[in-house]
């Protein structure tokens, strides 16, 4: 289904109950973004503040549940575009010999060919209005977490063009705004933008960048989707919204954008220009990334409809808004990297805790020895998936949604030394916890059954709890996982008292350890947190090859469980040289603002700031965390 505009998509969210307007006076500055993260973390409904000191609404999650994500795509369910491109692909890959077969695939290549972008002369509906003078400061950016740098432009779907071949790319990438007419422009350093940006520099040219905001909100989910090199993004949302997108020349450059955006803000990176100290920015991790060096967007025109809506969203500890973005990757793409790549998977499901790259969980056909750790290495080799950290690999017989399904699968199946896998390459940008920026290490574990040739794994004791318990007095512990039959621990550690490694060899020799297959190390103050929680700090604290060793036997070889240290890291205790990030809280003062205003919101029930169960995580009032 193709909205016409955003107000569109706005009636229909209202007309389906997923919509709240909020008339009451709210600022973009924090409050916005705590009303927000309530609703998130409480499944709760989009939102539309009217109030916020500006001309223009604010819309924000949006997307923040399976059916809202639906509805902005046009399914009843994110698998019905996944089997549309499954039939799309295996059309066009299908081996044709004879004339008449080769005919038969007209209808999809004319298919294939009505979702290309089509060209709109004169204005379009995002150009109504031309401001006289170009000023952000006139749109409702939100700043969202206290120690953010400044105000966030969270929803940019950014567009520029290689200077050479003239291939366009659409991309996202939060926009930090300096001024009424200069921005940052957070171009990740794998990312197609920032290619082009390159290539802008060697030639010595201005790059004239485009940015759109609202408009269908397909186009915004196409904007984060990890489309391969050189795919059009908005081929993919003609695809999607089962109409070509209607683009429209850009008033001050030759870029092209939706002709039925909200705002269009055009202008030019200067690559002989120094870059600008942008951030910190409270990021999806659920910490903050931490302020670096990044290119100067100078605006030279803002346009936008009379009725223009101002699309936002926050990011932060999971869940939030852009879960259901990714789950829309997750099930969307799935055919491409079974198709083209893996024929033998049959799912994959990136948990909440993993926060997208943390955490992949896939399954497979397995019919020889080996495959899992086939699929890991081809799987870090593709695209987006090199971010990857933890990859776990299961038979065809287990629900990947099904989190104690797949715990209870580890522990059975899982020998924490020789089902293992380490491997270096690329992280995500925004890994604070490898030793160095953009590169470090991933584990794979293979939790299949294992076929002859493969080592096969028993539990050879079951953990005695009250003798756990006994030899581990003096220490921080939650048992909470051994009393429920899995065979891990969770130990709090304080690294002023105590050495990790020869502690644990300590437990190790000491039978502590004994019928345990992972031993999880943390920070005291973490112990005895949510397990989900500690899921997602412990995949965000830690770079694999470095925090994940054994003890040593009577012979000097690695034995007994798995040790993760997933503890903050630190100069003094690890001789870790980077800062370390804090993690995102609201500020009290904002928070009893919100509570005081709850009840004129019409919001029903009071909903308790999330921040309140992280306050103890976090070590001062900065972006940085103390060593």
């Amino acid at each position: 289904m193709a909205y016409p505009n955003l107000q569109s998509f706005v009636q229909s969210l209202d007309q389906a109950g997923e919509l709240v307007t909020i008339n009451e006076p709210v600022s973009p500055h924090l409050q916005i973004s705590e009303i927000t993260d309530r609703l998130c973390k409480n499944d709760g409904k989009a939102l539309l503040f009217t109030n916020n000191g500006t001309q223009f609404p604010v819309l924000i999650n949006s997307m923040g549940s399976e059916k809202r994500m639906c509805m902005a795509l046009g399914v009843q369910l994110l698998d019905d575009v996944a089997k549309k491109i499954e039939g799309l692909i295996a059309g066009l890959m299908t081996p044709r010999d004879t004339f008449f077969s080769k005919l038969s695939l007209l209808p999809t290549l004319a298919e294939v060919a009505a979702f290309m972008p089509g060209h709109k002369k004169g204005k379009g509906a995002c150009q109504e209005v031309v401001m006289e003078k170009p000023d952000l400061t006139k749109l409702p950016v939100l700043t969202c977490w206290p120690a953010d740098g400044g105000p966030f432009i969270t929803l940019p779907v950014v567009h520029t063009r290689h200077p050479e071949t003239g291939v366009r790319n659409v991309g996202m990438y939060r926009m930090q705004v300096f001024g009424p007419d200069k921005t940052g422009m957070h171009w990740h350093l794998h990312k197609n933008s920032a290619a082009h940006y390159r290539e802008y520099k060697r030639l010595g040219l201005k790059m004239p960048v485009a940015v759109a905001l609202g408009g269908d909100p397909v186009y915004t989910y196409s904007a984060t989707a990890p489309l391969p090199e050189n795919i059009d993004e908005y081929m993919l949302a003609g695809f999607l919204r089962k109409k070509k997108v209607e683009l429209v020349k850009c008033l001050t450059s030759e870029l092209e954008v939706p002709s039925d955006a909200d705002f269009i803000i055009e202008g030019y990176v200067d690559p002989a220009e120094d870059l600008i100290l942008e951030g910190p920015f409270g990021d999806h991790t659920g910490f903050y990334s931490l302020a670096d060096y990044y290119p100067i967007f100078h605006v030279t025109c803002i346009t936008h409809r009379k009725n223009a809506i101002y699309p936002t969203t926050i990011v932060g500890i999971p869940p939030q808004e852009d879960k259901w973005l990714g789950k829309a990757t997750e099930r969307i793409f799935l055919p491409l990297i079974k198709l083209s790549m893996l024929p033998e998977i049959l799912d994959m499901v990136m948990p909440d805790e993993g926060v997208f790259h943390n955490i992949v969980l896939v399954k497979i056909r397995k019919t020889y020895p080996g495959q899992a750790q086939k699929v890991m290495n081809s799987m870090w080799g593709a695209g987006q998936m090199m971010f990857n950290k933890i990859l776990v690999v299961t038979d065809a017989d287990i629900d990947l949604n099904d989190s104690k399904a797949v715990a209870e699968l580890i522990c059975k199946q899982v020998h924490p030394i020789d089902d293992v896998l380490f491997n270096r390459g690329p992280v995500d940008v925004l890994d604070h916890s490898s030793n160095r920026f953009a590169l470090g290490s991933k584990l794979g574990i293979d939790a299949t059954l294992k076929l002859p040739g493969e080592n096969s794994f028993i539990q050879l004791s079951k953990p005695n709890i009250d003798g756990i318990s006994q030899k581990l007095i003096g220490h921080f512990c939650n048992i909470s996982l051994v009393s429920k039959g899995f065979p891990i621990l969770i130990i709090g550690l304080d690294k002023s008292k105590t050495n990790l490694r020869p502690n644990h060899q300590k437990l190790f020799d000491n039978g502590a350890l004994d019928g345990i297959n992972w031993v999880v190390y943390v920070d005291t103050e973490v112990v005895n947190i949510r397990i989900s929680d500690i899921v997602w700090l412990v995949a965000n604290n830690i770079d694999p090859l470095r925090d994940c060793f054994y003890a040593l036997n009577e012979n000097g070889q690695a034995a007994g469980p798995m040790a993760i240290d997933g503890s903050r890291k630190s100069l003094s205790f690890d001789n870790f040289k980077r800062q370390w990030p804090n993690v995102l809280v609201m500020d009290d003062s904002t928070i009893n603002e919100v509570d005081a205003m709850w009840g004129k919101l019409g919001l029903g029930k009071l909903l308790a700031s999330p921040s309140l169960n992280y306050k103890g995580l976090v070590k001062n009032d900065g972006a940085v965390a103390e060593g």
